[in-house]
């Protein structure tokens, strides 16, 4: 049977539910206005956030970040995500950053900040996301620092198989994506001393890299065959003694010192060694100004800096505790009599390598090079030319400009010839006035004897 009821019932019973939800809802404001008087207001915000925890569903989802540097190393799962992620780019995603070396074969293609990228890994779904923050550093009046990091969310229940499994995979597929368009980088970086700016601020100078497009290889160096197969054998005993360093307790890293007069070939010999390995190496030019000096320079702020040998070790041993796995650095100096032992001990540079003059095997190499000529062979020059090297002080770099100024090989070593002539006396020039300067002198003192 029906249940009718009428509209003075209904109305009755509105106003008694309308009438108990005002009593309930001003009780509850009596409740929370009686608690905000007697609970502690950080008490009140404990209990609160306690209510909300256990009363809020539980997110699925876990997302792991991959910060770009893990303390004052590279991240290499940053990297390699970096690299991995620019080959699984969507139709839907809106922007890209787009770069090309000439040595590059593609485009490198990476992702913009808040772009997000999905991956599909044994069928479970990955969303990465590219973030960039920006946050004050810890130094006084320095500017903010950027953190680039990449983010990476998928179902916990997966947790074991991404971190096991798929981490692991994007490494090996990043490495082999950089193997097919490899570049090799030169790092190269200025000694962080003391310096003030006008503005009064420390300015400490930071790491660089450029894509080394550099074409000298050992076999183009116009160096002594003996002390190229010495620097590539101790280059290969390098390489292949990682298990070794790691068992005497050293770092895997190696310093070489090349010095000598400008001109020599210093820097061909750092790309040689690069593109020898394949690898990136670490350079480091040992300036002037870093010497030690025994009176402070004064700086154009008006303070006055001490470029003491503290300094220079602390930048020195700083390289190596700010790299990973093996490392080559290079030292290239002028002066290596102006260093003090400390800096030349090995641990630090471990191999002192000079770079001569130009001799005559280097010559002939360089005329082989520059205009082609069978060194094997007898030329009318050549003679002149060994006998006049033995003789003259002439850089590499000065007599392969030389070669340079005539395609035809007889009117460039002709050129040569004169080029060296006038080095000789030149320089016997200079020797004759020292001489004298020097006969002077002592006839000076022995009349005021």
């Amino acid at each position: 049977m029906a249940s009718m009821f009428s509209s003075s019932e209904i109305s009755k019973s509105a106003t008694t539910l309308f009438s108990a939800y005002a009593s309930f809802a001003g009780s509850m404001m009596l409740v929370r206005s009686m608690a905000n008087e007697l609970i502690p207001h950080q008490l009140r915000s404990y209990l609160f956030s306690t209510f909300r925890y256990f009363f809020t569903p539980l997110s699925p989802n876990l997302t792991l970040s991959f910060d770009e540097r893990y303390g004052m190393s590279k991240n290499q799962v940053y990297e390699a995500a970096e690299i991995y992620l620019s080959t699984k780019i969507s139709p839907k995603t809106e922007r890209l950053k787009v770069s090309k070396t000439r040595k590059q074969k593609h485009f490198t293609i990476t992702l913009e900040k808040g772009e997000t990228v999905v991956d599909l890994f044994e069928d479970v779904k990955l969303t990465w996301r590219f973030v960039c923050t920006e946050g004050q550093t810890q130094k006084p009046h320095s500017h903010s620092e950027e953190r680039r990091l990449f983010e990476l969310s998928f179902n916990k229940k997966h947790k074991d198989k991404v971190i096991d499994f798929y981490l692991p995979y994007v490494l090996v597929k990043a490495e082999e994506i950089k193997n097919q368009d490899k570049m090799i980088k030169l790092y190269s970086k200025q000694c962080p001393f003391i310096d003030f700016e006008d503005d009064g601020r420390k300015n400490g100078g930071s790491w660089g890299s450029i894509i080394l497009e550099h074409p000298a290889t050992f076999d183009t160096l116009a160096m002594d065959p003996d002390l190229k197969k010495m620097i590539i054998d101790d280059l290969e005993r390098f390489l292949k003694r990682k298990e070794y360093y790691k068992k005497v307790g050293r770092a895997w890293k190696r310093g070489y010192l090349l010095f000598g007069p400008p001109g020599t070939g210093k820097s061909s010999l750092v790309a040689a060694m690069a593109n020898y390995l394949n690898s990136e190496v670490l350079e480091r030019p040992i300036e002037k100004k870093y010497y030690k000096q025994e009176e402070p320079q004064p700086a154009k702020s008006g303070f006055t800096r001490q470029l003491t040998l503290s300094g220079i070790l602390n930048c020195i041993d700083g390289l190596w505790s700010s790299c990973g796995d093996e490392r080559i650095i290079v030292f290239t100096t002028n002066y290596k009599e102006r260093l003090d032992p400390a800096l030349l001990r090995p641990g630090r540079m471990d191999m002192h390598i000079h770079m001569s003059y130009c001799t005559t095997h280097g010559f002939r190499l360089l005329a082989s090079n520059y205009l082609g000529i069978d060194s094997t062979k007898y030329n009318p020059f050549f003679g002149e030319i060994d006998g006049l090297l033995k003789s003259t002080e002439a850089s590499p770099a000065e007599v392969a400009e030389e070669l340079m100024k005539n395609e035809d090989a007889n009117a460039a070593l002709k050129g040569l010839v004169n080029f060296l002539k006038r080095k000789r006396d030149e320089g016997n020039e200079i020797k004759n006035r020292a001489t004298d300067d020097s006969e002077v002198s002592s006839s000076f003192k022995r009349l005021n004897a």
